[in-house]
C-alpha cells in the first residue's frame, strides 16, 4: 500500500480549526490530541503548551462535541497533579466495563526523562479526582510518551504503541522508536518490542513515533518523523503497514506538511465515522509559527 493508495490520508487542505494555539509564535501549541467517538458524541483531549519560558505544556483538556468541530470543555487536569514539569499526549479511553480512563504523558524536573501516567474514574468530568496509576515508568536509559492506545473489538486485547526515546547518549535524546505492548486490563502491560524506527537517509532517520490507527485489517498506522534532530517539535506525518512482524513506512512517497511555517503536521488522531469515512485531528503550523489544533473528513 502507498501512500497514494491511501484515499483517507490526511492534508492541511479543507481543514477546520478546532481549537487556537494558546497564544501567537513559536513554542505555543494546541495539539498532541486524540479523540474517540462514542454514542454518537466525539470526545477529545489536547495538551496546551507554551515556549519553555513560559511553562511549556501546563495543561491537558478534555472536551465534547455533537459535531467534531465545535467542542465545549468538560474538565482540565494540571501539570502540577503530577509533579511534572510538562504534559505531552494524552489518551481518553472509554472502559469496556463502564468508566473512563485518561493517560498522560509526564515530563520529570530538570531531566529528558518522561513517564506515562493514568486516571481512571467513571465519569469524564470526575477524571481530575480519579483513581491515579502509572502505567509505565520509564527508566534511567528510556523515556516512554505519547501512547496510542485502543481496544480490539474481537478479542478485546488492550494495544498500546508506545513512543520510546534513549536517554543514554547526552545530547541525542529526541530520537524516537515506537514499540507494541499489549494488556488485558489496560494498566498492567506486556512488551512486544519495538515495530517502527527512523530509517538512514530518509525524511524520518532520526525516529518514527506511531500517532493513530487507521485501519486493522490490514494494519495501516500513521505516524510522526523527521530528519534531524533541529526538527525536533516539528515533525510530519507518514503511513506505514504491517508486514506480519513489524510496520514498514511507505518506501517512495514524500511525508504530509503543513504549508506555513515550520511545516509541523503531526499527532494526527483518526475516528472512524458511521458513514464510512474518517475524521482526523492533526496538530499543524499556522503562519506565525504557532500551532494550531485542526480537524478535516477524508
Amino acid at each position: 500500500m502507498t501512500i497514494a493508495a491511501l484515499s483517507s490520508l490526511p492534508s492541511y487542505d479543507g481543514a477546520e480549526l478546532v481549537i487556537p494555539a494558546p497564544g501567537a509564535g513559536p513554542g505555543n501549541w494546541a495539539g498532541a490530541a486524540s479523540a474517540v467517538l462514542v454514542d454518537g458524541v466525539f470526545w477529545l483531549t489536547w495538551r496546551n503548551r507554551r515556549p519553555l519560558s513560559d511553562g511549556r505544556g501546563v495543561t491537558v483538556s478534555v472536551a465534547r462535541s455533537t459535531d467534531g468541530v465545535r467542542f465545549e470543555t468538560v474538565t482540565e487536569v494540571h501539570r502540577d497533579q503530577f509533579g511534572c514539569e510538562s504534559l505531552e499526549r494524552p489518551v481518553l479511553v472509554p472502559l469496556p466495563e463502564g468508566g473512563w480512563r485518561l493517560y498522560l504523558s509526564c515530563a520529570t524536573w530538570d531531566s529528558k526523562h518522561w513517564w506515562v501516567d493514568s486516571l481512571t474514574a467513571d465519569t469524564v468530568p470526575g477524571l481530575p479526582e480519579g483513581n491515579r496509576q502509572v502505567i509505565h515508568p520509564g527508566s534511567d536509559a528510556v523515556a516512554v510518551k505519547d501512547p496510542v492506545i485502543a481496544v480490539d473489538p474481537v478479542t478485546q486485547t488492550w494495544q498500546m504503541w508506545l513512543c520510546c526515546h534513549p536517554l543514554t547518549e547526552p545530547g541525542h535524546e529526541d530520537r524516537m522508536t515506537t514499540r507494541y505492548l499489549t494488556s488485558t486490563d489496560g494498566l498492567e502491560w506486556h512488551d512486544g518490542g519495538e515495530v517502527l524506527a527512523g530509517r538512514p537517509g530518509r525524511w524520518d532517520a532520526r525516529g518514527a513515533r506511531v500517532t493513530t490507527v487507521v485501519s486493522r485489517d490490514p494494519l495501516v498506522i500513521l505516524y510522526d518523523g523527521r530528519a534531524d534532530a533541529e526538527s525536533n517539535w516539528y515533525e510530519t506525518t507518514g503511513v506505514a503497514r504491517w508486514d506480519g512482524s513489524r510496520l514498514v513506512a511507505d518506501a517512495e512517497a514524500a511525508p504530509v506538511t503543513s504549508p506555513h511555517s515550520d511545516g509541523a503536521f503531526r499527532y494526527a488522531s483518526a475516528v472512524p465515522l458511521p458513514d464510512g469515512g474518517t475524521r482526523y485531528y492533526v496538530e499543524a503550523a499556522r503562519e506565525d509559527g504557532a500551532h494550531d489544533l485542526i480537524t478535516l473528513v477524508r
